[in-house]
């Protein structure tokens, strides 16, 4: 089984973020990156698949030189390759130009599987997986908790809400959008880090990949959110407080 895993190096979890003023991005100097930890989980499935049904494992990363790291460490944990989209302006791509990229060079490989993190820790989206279902052309699910392949066929555990779950089965080949949690993300071993110094990443461009992304959303600025505080106090009868708290609780804090 051929299994291409989406990687994506973020900041770390401890980074002191600083964000210039009326900046769309944050400052990247001086700060750490590390593999995105939803990424982890589905490189770990990944790596679980090929053991169990043989194959190789393909790490892709689009990003400056720096998400190669993202690369090697899973190299390290033994995926057989590696391919680079090297762009230095990844982060004015919203997640439609980014599952572009993604499925232009997904497109190149001999695969059976793609899978993805559920989302990323520093923008979120969410939707990378399903829309490189949709470029692909390909049957997808998300939130996936467990996956056993047999005879060309996935059979999957999807988490569902209120602790509920759904089983779906689909052909291969498919993407497949893995939750965080479902299973215990190895450590490279030394070994494994000195193998992956001689293992391939084909380094590859927007202009090598054919694509030209025109964005469909923008941001425009980020920002840390100021902490205030509020105060009221609600007279009257406590038949009275009690209708202008649900007034409130409708529409101001609109949680009712």
């Amino acid at each position: 089984m051929n299994i291409v895993v989406c990687v994506k190096q973020v900041p770390a979890k401890d980074a002191p973020l600083a964000i210039p003023e009326g900046a769309a991005w944050i400052r990247e100097t001086d700060i750490g990156f590390e593999l995105n930890e939803p990424d982890g989980y589905a490189l770990e499935e990944a790596l679980r698949l090929k053991e169990k049904h043989g194959g190789e494992v393909v790490a892709l990363s689009l990003g400056p030189e720096r998400s190669k790291q993202a690369i090697k460490e899973a190299l390290a944990k033994g995926a057989e390759r590696g391919v680079h989209i090297s762009d230095d302006k990844f982060y004015e791509l919203d997640p439609l130009g980014s599952a572009r990229c993604l499925a232009a060079a997904i497109q190149r490989e001999k695969f059976d599987l793609v899978l993805t993190g559920l989302q990323s820790d520093d923008h979120g989206f969410g939707q990378t997986g399903v829309l490189l279902a949709e470029l692909l052309g390909l049957p997808h699910a998300t939130i996936i908790m467990q996956i056993d392949a047999a005879d060309g066929r996935l059979k999957l555990k999807r988490e569902l809400e209120a602790g509920w779950f759904q089983w779906v089965e689909l052909p291969l080949p498919a993407v497949l959008s893995i939750q965080s949690g479902i299973n215990k993300p190895r450590y490279a071993t030394l070994k494994g880090i000195m193998a992956a110094k001689k293992k391939e990443i084909a380094t590859l461009s927007r202009a090598d990949l054919g694509v030209t992304v025109t964005p469909t959303q923008r941001i425009e600025r980020i920002y840390v959110p100021k902490k205030t505080k509020k105060t009221e106090i609600l007279t009257g009868t406590a038949k009275e407080a009690a209708a202008k708290l649900v007034e409130k609780l409708k529409h101001e804090a609109r949680v009712l």
